[in-house]
């Protein structure tokens, strides 16, 4: 029994971790590459009609995000259609998603081309706009062209995000994909008194784990709404965890790309080869149970004093520093004023060796 499977709109996986649409799929090459990195179904570079322009450098990494100005794919249709799907689908072993952009325009000209190629299709709505009636006009476009499963890719700027979602069900999307990079954003250097990694308008879009627990509301968000309505969950995972977080929240499957640019492009065999030890620490018999576990509120307005746990300690008094409401004093040792305390619990979830409680 393979405990990592899982399934959704007649696509069935191996396991629930894919790679987002990005530079990691950008090519043949790093399409096989993440095949072999034992990825549960494959996702493409987004593909447009035309090139894109891609200015460098495009790609900047800090401790927790990505910062990116690299748009859609930098080689246009013709050279997915004629080449790299093609030698993809010689050796294709999982669910092939074929991301796409941007207009209703471009969808006419994509989707015939594209759907012998795939078993699902993303869209990506990051250069739509807000309009949810052009979006609704997109995905019709899209949903008489074929009837594949169809997932459109919902930006953080979308203000209501089961609007969108129950507007794109209604025009004859299948689900969603929550979320998208964050973004307007920019990286300023101080030294040249520049904004670097953009392109001509100074911006670039911001993912990795910085975005995680905005993409666990939005995802928690429609599911609670439409829990018939499928969501992939994509945004800032980078662990195990992370991926059963997702889960958690709603999402049938989950893809990660800033994670890998972070830690190493081996983290998704990494995450798929400890997933089942994850399962065992939380208690789940396998990926279906956490999807269809549903999570609860426990909601408390008493405080509770923070307790220490001495033999664990090692003074390095970070909890005193950051404490605000000036409860945690040192005297040869943490010293915690119960009726200061406010129980906010900020000091045990920043004790680096858990020694609060």
């Amino acid at each position: 029994m393979n405990r990592l499977k899982t399934e959704f709109d007649g696509l069935i996986l191996d396991n629930p971790l894919m790679p987002a649409s990005g530079p990691l799929t950008g090519d043949f090459e790093k399409m096989q590459f993440m095949q072999e990195q034992g990825v549960g179904a494959m996702v493409t570079k987004t593909i447009s009609v035309e090139a894109a322009k891609v200015p460098r450098p495009c790609i900047y990494g800090d401790r927790s995000h990505i910062m990116n100005s690299e748009l859609w794919s930098e080689f246009p249709m013709e050279k997915w259609i004629e080449e790299i799907l093609p030698e993809f689908m010689k050796i294709k072993k999982v669910p092939l998603i074929v991301s796409m952009g941007y207009t209703r325009e471009d969808m006419e000209i994509l989707v015939p081309k594209l759907d012998k190629f795939a078993d699902a299709f993303e869209v990506s709505t990051h250069y739509v706009g807000k309009d949810l009636s052009v979006i609704s006009d997109t995905v019709k476009a899209i949903r008489s062209n074929t009837k594949k499963p169809l997932y459109m890719k919902i930006s953080p700027h979308i203000p209501e995000p089961v609007k969108f979602a129950e507007a794109v069900r209604d025009a004859g999307a299948t689900g969603v994909a929550a979320i998208n990079s964050l973004g307007p954003t920019m990286n300023i250097n101080i030294a040249k008194r520049s904004l670097e990694y953009c392109g001509e308008s100074g911006f670039v879009w911001t993912s990795g784990p910085v975005i995680r627990n905005l993409a666990l509301g939005i995802i928690y968000t429609i599911k609670k709404a439409l829990p018939d309505f499928t969501v992939i969950g994509t945004g800032g995972v980078s662990s195990a965890d992370d991926v059963l977080q997702f889960l958690l929240a709603g999402a049938g499957g989950v893809q990660m790309l800033s994670g890998a640019l972070l830690k190493g492009k081996d983290l998704y065999s990494k995450i798929i080869k400890e997933l089942p030890a994850a399962l065992d620490k939380y208690g789940f018999r396998d990926i279906r149970e956490v999807y269809e576990t549903g999570l609860s509120i426990d909601t408390v307005y008493d405080p509770k004093t923070a307790v220490l746990d001495e033999d664990k300690c090692t003074h390095c008094r970070l909890c005193e520093r950051i404490c605000p409401y000036f409860a945690i004093t040192y005297d040869e040792k943490i010293i915690i004023d119960g009726d200061k305390c406010f129980g906010c619990g900020l000091c045990i979830s920043k004790c680096p060796v858990g020694a609060l409680s």
